[in-house]
């Protein structure tokens, strides 16, 4: 049964987009929530890839936390980032903008399986984020691209640092303080291109800016093979975009999507505050799992074991 009709309930989702996103209404989020309350927000995610939920302004750090707990096991912060919490992350403006289409922390063997993200400062105008569907598009590409995609591996790393290649290239002391922790230990990690997600069985794309190159191509084919999948991820078709008020929260399936903060708010503060949920290890169709190359990431999170269920 779709989430979408759970009857005799004041708890739902409404659709935003056709192929992603949800509002949840008739919920108070918090480390207190029923089973059956939990179960249907995990249900929604993982059909609708992006949750968003308004007026949790009772939230903060510590009651944030508790929620997450209950989605699943919470990673340390960030994986080289260590300066900025110990249970959220700080997704601050004065730090540099995320405005490049990316996953989160890729980068690790263990890529996160959710984010969950807060507003805390808003600028008056600007700041949205936009999120497209991974599924949607490998599901959208044609037979000759789907032979190309299912046998292809992708080099994923930390040097790529989105605030440092921001389309502002922003460079002040605390942005190039944060490049800097940023890539302090370097990863490395091989993730097939398509991977098969393990709650819902779906065939996914894992791509996004933290990519250095696809295995066995050399740089400038790679470049041309990244452009062409990331705009078939991209297309406004298999996106959604959410305007933010105080308030908000908004949960994503980072294994089956990317973000992109747009940078439209001029020299705007704007904050918002990030939980991660600990994720697996992709794999690809035919069995393989992801690997390393360099660096270990047993510090930043568990591995999560997901079951298949059914939607």
């Amino acid at each position: 049964m779709s989430v979408d009709t759970v009857p005799a309930t004041t708890l739902r989702a409404v659709k935003v987009g056709g192929k992603i996103g949800a509002r949840i209404e008739g919920v108070r989020l918090g480390g207190d929530l029923d089973t059956e309350t939990v179960d249907f927000i995990r249900r929604a995610l993982l059909e609708h890839k992006v949750i968003f939920f308004s007026g949790q302004d009772h939230l903060d750090d510590e009651s944030q936390y508790a929620f997450a707990e209950l989605l699943g096991s919470p990673t340390t912060p960030h994986p080289t980032v260590t300066s900025r919490g110990t249970k959220t992350l700080a997704i601050d403006s004065e730090y540099g903008k995320a405005n490049s289409w990316h996953s989160d922390v890729t980068f690790v063997d263990r890529i996160p399986k959710a984010s969950i993200l807060r507003a805390v400062q808003l600028p008056e105008y600007g700041g949205n984020t936009t999120w497209a569907s991974q599924v949607a598009a490998y599901e959208s590409l044609p037979d000759s691209l789907k032979a190309l995609v299912d046998n292809l591996w992708a080099t994923h790393s930390n040097a790529y640092d989105y605030s440092a290649t921001s389309a502002e290239k922003i460079q002040n002391e605390k942005s190039a303080e944060y490049r800097k922790e940023f890539q302090s230990t370097y990863f490395e990690t091989e993730h097939p291109v398509v991977r098969v997600h393990p709650e819902t069985g779906e065939k996914t794309l894992v791509l996004g800016h933290f990519i250095k190159g696809f295995i066995g191509l050399p740089t400038k084919e790679s470049q041309v093979l990244f452009n062409l999948l990331q705009d078939r991820v991209t297309k406004l078709e298999n996106t959604v975009r959410w305007t933010w008020s105080l308030g908000d929260v908004a949960i994503w399936d980072n294994r089956a999507t990317q973000h992109y903060a747009v940078a439209d708010w001029d020299d705007q503060y704007r904050r918002l505050e990030r939980i991660t949920l600990a994720g697996d290890v992709p794999v690809h169709p035919n069995g393989q799992k992801s690997r390393v190359v360099a660096g270990d990431a047993e510090h930043y999170s568990v591995i999560d074991e997901p079951v298949l269920i059914s939607l």
